[in-house]
């Protein structure tokens, strides 16, 4: 059995490392990768680019790099996932793209950043300007385990149990209902800070997207909560007024779905993946997929946004496979016969 991996979705800016920007309806191999897919540990994206690490350490990366999220000291577009050579010094392992930064955690525990920080998403607050090159978050004194990234903020959690964030998020319905909703909507944090009222849970993995957040515990249950428009919680949210949450404006965006839910028909996963509006799954040796489907990223051959996770059907069973989203575009890595 030999791995391939596959990518499928948005491709606008080479996000998909197929060497064109034609968006993809069906999960498309890649036939000419840098990196030896038998060597891939990870996969992952953001608003228009990709990442891969190998078992090695090393860092692959494509797509759109304007704020030079790709971490190669240049701001040009990268077709084909290309080796980033500023990490050479590091194992690399994990990274979380956001939509136009990313996030490296490195085996010490050390995490860095790289791309925009317009709204302090690179945890780094001395940096005005786009960052070419990563950089060590010094304010993360932890030992750092898990990191995630958003639209305009990133997660990391600490090897005590902590959980930091920064950069520009929605701001909890409980804590404005607490302060009498004084607080504004967005709350921009430029250095880590502890997020509370999560002492209790037992966190496997947590993923961050525009507007929501998707929770995989150690027992393999998987919680949803935030936006809902898109079916991107996977089970069906109304908001107090009555008014369903797929069809609710923006004024009612704090409401929806802010209350962690497990998904059952999810039950028994073993990893967890956001994309902007759209998520996947791993349970029993399939992938699942639920939510926004402009691009064709869910993976079911339509454009029809998915409300209920499913199956990605060209993908079939496999007893090994790594996922991982883009903003707009969906990856997998599934072992294949010889």
């Amino acid at each position: 059995m030999e791995p391939v991996l596959f990518a499928w979705g948005a491709n606008s800016y080479g996000q998909l490392g197929l060497g064109h920007k034609e968006d993809v309806l069906v999960p498309q191999s890649l036939k000419d990768v840098s990196c030896k897919c038998q060597d891939v540990k990870s996969i992952t994206g953001g608003g228009g680019h990709s990442a891969v690490i190998t078992g090695s350490g090393g860092l692959f990366v494509c797509g759109h790099n304007k704020d030079g999220q790709l971490g190669l000291n240049h701001t040009e577009d990268v077709l084909c996932f290309t080796l980033c050579t500023a990490l050479s010094g590091f194992c690399v392992k994990q990274v979380a793209c956001g939509w136009d930064f990313t996030i490296i955690l490195v085996g010490s525990g050390l995490v860095l950043s790289c791309g925009s920080n317009n709204f302090g998403q690179l945890g780094v607050p001395q940096i005005s300007g786009p960052c070419l090159i990563p950089q060590k978050i010094e304010s993360l004194k932890e030992k750092v385990v898990d990191v995630a990234a958003g639209l305009r903020h990133a997660l990391a959690a600490t090897e005590s149990g902590l959980v930091l964030q920064w950069g520009t998020g929605m701001a909890s319905q409980a804590k404005r209902a607490n302060q009498g909703k004084t607080l504004p909507l967005f709350l921009t944090a430029k250095e880590p800070c502890k997020v509370t009222g999560l002492e209790d849970v037992k966190v496997k993995t947590v993923a961050a997207s525009s507007y929501h957040s998707v929770l995989l515990t150690d027992t393999g249950k998987v919680f949803t909560w935030g936006r809902a428009d898109y079916g991107q919680l996977g089970r069906h949210v109304v908001v107090p007024d009555g008014q369903e949450a797929c069809t609710a404006s923006e004024q009612h965006l704090e409401l929806l779905g802010n209350v962690p839910v497990s998904v059952p028909c999810l039950n028994g996963a073993s990893q967890i993946a956001c994309g902007s509006e759209h998520n996947l799954a791993v349970v029993g040796g399939q992938c699942f997929s639920w939510g926004w489907n402009e691009h064709g990223m869910c993976g079911d051959g339509t454009e029809a946004n998915v409300h209920v996770p499913k199956p990605v059907k060209a993908l079939g069973y496999t007893n090994q496979m790594l996922i991982g989203c883009g903003a707009g575009h969906s990856m997998a890595l599934c072992q294949t016969p010889h």
